[in-house]
């Protein structure tokens, strides 16, 4: 298991995993093109990959100019290896390195991530856009190291 930062050829693959997730299933693959990751990866934020055997399984985005998470995905073939646990830690490590401002999220309600987040520290704030669940996590409430 290989974690490293994303870098634009990885877009293809990260689309793949994206696209593969049972829960937070986009209404409509197309509306998250290829392009649509650039600036997230190069200028507004950054991203992470997890690859075993030069498969790209699992990413992270964040986008530091709205300080929100982008992205957090896992394979569905490979769950429940810390991939998603570790991507978490590695790009909100990072982020807090660049900024101490709260960070915040949207998932879908009931869903495994929303659980992930809960366990993870992050606190329920709102809603947010159709009905999904709105997060916040400040630097003081971030294990860090």
């Amino acid at each position: 298991m290989i974690f490293r930062e994303a870098i634009i050829d990885d877009i293809k693959q990260m689309q793949i995993v994206r696209n593969a997730v049972k829960e937070n299933v986009l209404s409509n693959p197309e509306l998250i093109k290829d392009a649509d990751y650039i600036p997230f990866i190069t200028s507004n934020g950054k991203g992470w990959v997890c690859e075993i055997d030069e498969q790209i399984v699992g990413f992270a985005i964040v986008d530091i100019k709205e300080k929100n998470i982008w992205a957090l995905f896992v394979h569905p073939n490979f769950e429940a290896k810390g991939i998603g646990k570790q991507l978490h830690k590695i790009m909100m490590d990072w982020y807090f390195t660049k900024t101490k401002e709260t960070i915040w999220l949207s998932t879908e309600p009931k869903s495994r991530a929303e659980i992930f987040y809960k366990i993870n520290g992050w606190k329920e704030v709102g809603t947010y856009g159709k009905g999904e669940v709105k997060f916040e996590i400040g630097y003081e409430n971030w294990e860090h190291g």
